[in-house]
């Protein structure tokens, strides 16, 4: 797995302790412990459709804290194409053991790769038209943000802020109180060294927002064509912004907005809409 796509590896352990406290607490896997506790077995996860893969590192991770003697062979790595039929891995070990860590496996699993798949969709559409790079929202599953950005990242999109810290983005309901122009200023008094990111859905505050020195211009709810416009006006500012476009923007319409010239779009449906991708466990005859 590359470092790109790779989720942080703490944000892994966490998430992955969290599943599996869900799934044991407070006996264990009752069914499992029926099963003889030498009963060794090979099993294949394998992609019942297509798509892209991410979630690895979390597989791996709730074999580990399952029962770390349980030998995981990757065959694929996130970022990877899928077909039906396509091995993942093979896991040999305990069957008491594969079982139990199974569910939680699967779940990171095809969650994280219908992330991945979505998002490569919007990547392959955007490309037809432009050069406008894929990128995610906030709009993530509580306490899973990290490894959903990641799935992003492995389907070849980008990631926004990853939170609140990271820089400033002035929305409407802040430009409601103070206006574009002071809110940029009072942003570059109280944090000189920060991108402020403003959003716009009217010209005349594209041409506030230039003029107040925004370093990134969120282009909001508009058509292509408007977009097309404020993409030529700020080209032809001393020093042009980075251009997002974001809104209502489907796979039908993505082409057409790439193609207006923006830098990057968002797309909240990366990560709060995705479909799972059906990834089962095949055990080997015994």
């Amino acid at each position: 797995m590359t470092s790109a796509v790779q989720p942080p590896a703490a944000a892994v352990v966490e998430a992955v302790t969290r599943a599996i406290a869900e799934d044991l607490t407070p006996l264990g896997d009752l069914t499992s412990a029926l099963l003889p506790s030498d009963l060794v077995a090979t099993a294949r996860f394998v992609s019942r459709g297509v798509g892209v893969v991410a979630g690895c590192a979390c597989a791996s991770e709730a074999f580990r804290q399952i029962d770390p003697s349980v030998l995981l062979v990757w065959s694929v790595d996130d970022g990877d194409r899928l077909e039906a039929g396509t091995v993942l891995a093979t896991a040999t070990g305990t069957l008491a053991s594969i079982l139990t860590a199974e569910r939680t496996a699967l779940n990171f699993l095809g969650h994280l790769s219908g992330i991945a798949s979505r998002t490569r969709v919007f990547v392959d559409a955007a490309a037809a038209g432009g050069a406008a790079r894929i990128w995610d929202t906030r709009k993530t599953t509580p306490g899973l943000r990290s490894l959903e950005k990641a799935a992003v990242r492995a389907g070849g999109g980008a990631n926004h802020r990853g939170n609140l810290s990271d820089w400033i983005l002035l929305k409407d309901n802040h430009i409601a109180l103070f206006g574009i122009t002071e809110a940029v200023s009072r942003a570059r008094t109280m944090w000189p060294a920060r991108t402020v990111h403003v959003e716009c859905d009217r010209l005349d505050q594209v041409h506030e927002a230039l003029a107040a020195g925004a370093d990134a211009l969120l282009l909001d709810n508009m058509t292509p064509e408007q977009i097309a416009e404020c993409v030529a006006i700020a080209s032809q500012s001393a020093r042009r912004p980075l251009l997002e476009a974001s809104g209502g923007i489907t796979l039908e319409t993505v082409a057409a907005y790439s193609a207006a010239g923006v830098d990057c779009i968002s797309i909240g449906g990366l990560t709060n809409s995705a479909a799972v991708i059906d990834i089962g466990l095949d055990i080997d005859p015994l």
